[in-house]
């Protein structure tokens, strides 16, 4: 009886001209008949009124592309197994509809664009070809993400998610470059049509266009995936193609009794994800426009999944209705002398400077992060979630280090990781005149966002540095330590005497020598134009605690592909005549993402190469020559980690132009090779 009534609900609704709304709430998610389903779909994709727009189709199949498109809708057809007289008039329905598609939104077909699947379940309503355009037109513009292409913006979103719940997955996936755009190609373009069988279509998109949500689509296809994880990762050592011909037909083994299950794992998942996911990349991958978004650009360099500062706030400060839905847990990663002068009151501090600095003391307070999380969560705390949002200032001095450190959790398979978008300036922005009130501790005489707003960012950093003086009879302490360091290499370098070089040689590989100067801390940028050039001035060399500028690693990957890939065999390459030592070490970006790499001092040259999969096999990064190399530092605290720098003389000064960064198991060894190499090339 129970059933009878939501049905006679249901059929009354209809009648009434009701809303989407109304359908869910009688729906309940049940099948919906097939005799009122074509009425269900046009109240859910919001077309029961609209005009008849094939009215204004002349009936002229003339499209450059026409012979494509008529062969495509025929053998389409063929598959199906209809009666020939069904055939004509499906094929007619096809071309008519496609046709007139093309024409009226300007665009041109391709094969496998997905379009005839997506049509194919619509014909099978049985209403008018008006009709049937309308509710393709609908989905089209409301369902099928925008840059459904090789590398499109909506596989790296997709990457995106994956990644938030399944960090070893995506690892794994990563590893082996399978991209999400190589098995999930059908199933965005189509909502799965092409992959699943008409019922369990038609029992999709009855639950699928009922909920109004179009990033549906992306939760369905992370519960492919996490179903299947197990095998999946046990098929890491299969060959790609077998491996994806696996990912791609996931969705061909699920039946119809299974959709209602399918679909409500997939809202679970949704809920499970910030919201921040649906409404920073609505605009750019849902709607009829084609135009460009501003996030097109920047999704694909994303390190993990953004969260907005509405949400963070927003969250800390409401009930939530289900024991699942999203809490944040905030990690502040700012320097300490940023935190102090503001911060929100629920953020645990985090030092990312301490990953390189300390790295004994960056561990005991990753230690400390997670006791104080699981303690936050069994105390039922507004503070306390399992989805960890990382901070940084949004200054790119102190937001490598952030990135770096969001790296490695990222590395340990830490599920429900995000960043702010904006950092500490977006909350900062966001709390605007009501700031003292929301922020602990905030100091508007020592808080650089509001310094900025007022004097400007470069005096901010002067009024930061004078902040920070001991005194002034210090700083000019200083000023001569740093004077007197100089003007031996200046000596050093006006002279051509062989102990002359070896006391050169020794300030380069050598920085634990006592040296006064090792304790002067001055931040590095490309514009620095402290230095002088090689012959009759002081030179740049050395190593010592410096803060590398966000230059040379990026700009030596973007250099790396504009070029053409050389691939070399590395054995092969360590033969050559000139190659006078290699060394086995990680490329190190500044956004946290490390590279297995080979390291090679030719006579003239260093030259990086980077592993590939294929054994055996490196591609060359970039070659440089020694005698641009002006700057070798080290960190203090974490002696392997080095950085080259390069530079070009300006005038009397010299010019920062790049920098590559590596880790190196015995470093000492690596920089007195090359130094010894440089000096001479100083000498020819």
């Amino acid at each position: 009886m129970d059933d009878k009534l939501w049905l006679i609900e249901l059929e009354s609704a209809l009648l009434d001209d009701c809303t989407v709304n109304d359908v869910y709430a009688i729906c309940r998610g049940k099948a919906i008949p097939e005799a009122l389903r074509p009425d269900v779909w046009q109240i859910c994709l919001d077309v029961r009124h609209k005009s008849d727009q094939m009215a204004l189709f002349n009936e002229i199949y003339d499209l450059p592309f026409q012979n494509k498109l008529r062969d495509d809708c025929d053998n389409f057809v063929d598959k199906l197994g209809n009666d020939d007289e069904d055939k004509v008039s499906v094929v007619s329905d096809l071309e008519s509809i496609l046709t007139f598609y093309c024409k009226n939104r300007n665009l041109q077909y391709e094969t496998n664009n997905g379009w005839i699947e997506l049509l194919l379940p619509l014909l099978s309503l049985k209403l008018s070809r008006s009709y049937t355009y309308n509710l393709f037109e609908a989905i089209r513009d409301t369902y099928i993400p925008k840059g459904c292409v090789k590398k499109g913006n909506v596989f790296h979103v997709f990457r995106l998610l994956i990644l938030y719940h399944d960090p070893e997955l995506c690892s794994m996936l990563d590893t082996k470059k399978i991209t999400p755009d190589l098995y999930s190609m059908d199933w965005f373009q189509t909502l799965f049509a092409a992959k699943c069988t008409f019922p369990v279509v038609l029992s999709m998109w009855d639950l699928y266009f009922q909920q109004t949500d179009p990033f549906l689509v992306f939760f369905l296809g992370l519960i492919m995936l996490i179903n299947a994880r197990d095998q999946v990762l046990a098929m890491k050592n299969e060959p790609n193609e077998t491996i994806l011909e696996f990912l791609s037909n996931m969705p061909c083994a699920l039946e119809p009794d299974d959709v209602v299950d399918f679909c409500s794992l997939s809202n679970y998942y949704s809920m499970k994800t910030p919201s921040s996911f649906k409404t920073d990349y609505l605009k750019s991958l849902f709607g009829s426009s084609h135009e460009v978004q501003p996030t097109d650009c920047i999704v694909s360099q994303a390190l993990c999944l953004p969260v907005s500062v509405y949400e963070l706030v927003e969250n800390a400060s409401m009930e939530l209705t289900h024991q699942d839905a999203v809490r944040f847990f905030l990690v502040d990663c700012r320097p300490a002398e940023q935190y102090n002068v503001g911060h929100l009151s629920t953020a645990f501090h985090l030092d990312s400077n301490l990953m390189l600095q300390e790295p004994v003391a960056f561990a005991t307070a990753i230690q400390g992060l997670l006791r104080a999380q699981k303690q936050a969560i069994e105390a039922n705390s507004h503070a306390g979630g399992e989805h960890l949002c990382f901070m940084g200032s949004g200054r790119i001095e102190e937001d490598q280090y952030l990135y770096m450190a969001v790296a490695s959790f990222l590395q340990k398979n830490t599920q429900y990781v995000s960043l702010l978008t904006g950092g500490y300036a977006a909350i900062h922005e966001y709390f605007g005149d009501h700031m003292a009130d929301c922020l602990e501790d905030h100091d508007p005489f020592g808080c650089l966002v509001c310094k900025k707003d007022f004097i400007g960012m470069n005096a901010v950093e002067n009024d930061v540095q004078l902040r920070n003086k001991p005194s002034s009879s210090g700083d000019a302490k200083q000023q001569r330590l740093s004077s007197d360091l100089f003007s031996k290499w200046s000596a050093a370098m006006k002279t051509k005497s062989a102990e002359v070089k070896d006391k050169l040689y020794e300030y380069i590989v050598n920085p634990s020598a006592p040296n006064p100067a090792n304790n002067v801390e001055r931040h590095v940028s490309s514009s620095d134009k402290n230095g002088r050039r090689y012959r009759n001035v002081a030179p740049v060399f050395s190593i010592d605690e410096e803060n590398d500028e966000h230059v040379g690693n990026d700009e030596a990957s973007q250099q790396a592909e504009e070029n053409a890939k050389e691939v070399v065999t590395i054995q092969t390459y360590l033969q050559h005549a000139d190659v006078i030592a290699s060394f086995k070490c990680q490329e190190v970006h500044m956004n946290g993402y490390m590279y297995e790499s080979h390291l090679i001092v030719t006579k003239t040259h260093l030259v990086v190469l980077r592993d590939l999969d294929k054994k055996g096999s490196a591609q060359v990064i970039v070659r440089r020559p020694l005698s641009s190399i002006v700057k070798i530092t080290a960190k203090k605290r974490h002696r392997d980690l080095i950085t080259f720098k390069y530079g070009v003389p300006d005038d009397d000064q010299l010019l920062i132009t790049d920098m590559d960064r590596f880790l190196i198991p015995n470093a000492s060894v690596a920089t007195a090779t090359i130094s010894k190499h440089i000096v001479k090339q100083l000498d020819a």
